[in-house]
């Protein structure tokens, strides 16, 4: 996709080939069968977010041509993709368990900051009105479970924690 396209919002609608809004979708060979395929990439990524079948037109050998219909429902299919993507990183890296501690309900969360060379965590733990009762360092592998988490509120909270 070309830059120019980007910035001048420009929309082109061809048989195999939608750009609007944001969007581009492309009808391409399957490369594992004699059929066709749709791939949906949002302006500004490498990949697509969806690849997937794509109708054969009447003759049976060419594909049927794109239109605003199938675009609509690509750039939804598409959207929901990313937004579940976004929201499996965002499981991955935020965990919190509920505890009872002394008979008070306590949230232990890990936040897990990724990066290349140094990633970090951090367990927190919250009482129910909010206030905060212990924040420590952790590994970026620390497993929150709710023993784990209640072994470390019942112990105190110590700070000393990296496993």
């Amino acid at each position: 996709m070309s830059v120019e396209l980007e910035q001048e919002g420009i929309s082109i609608f061809e048989d195999r080939l939608w750009h609007h809004k944001g969007w581009e979708a492309r009808v391409i060979k399957n490369e594992d069968d004699d059929g066709w395929a749709v791939s949906m990439t949002q302006n500004g990524q490498a990949e697509p977010a969806l690849v997937g079948p794509w109708t054969m037109g009447r003759d049976k050998k060419n594909p049927k041509p794109l239109d605003v219909s199938a675009f609509n429902t690509l750039v939804k299919t598409a959207s929901e993709v990313i937004r579940r993507h976004e929201q499996h990183q965002a499981a991955l890296l935020h965990k919190a368990i509920q505890i009872e501690v002394r008979g008070l309900r306590i949230t232990v969360a890990l936040d897990i900051e990724p990066d290349e060379e140094n990633p970090s965590a951090t367990l927190t733990a919250t009482a129910a009105d909010g206030s905060p009762l212990a924040k420590v360092r952790v590994r970026p592998d620390h497993s929150l479970t709710r023993a784990s988490a209640q072994r470390w509120a019942d112990a105190g909270y110590p700070r000393d924690r990296e496993d």
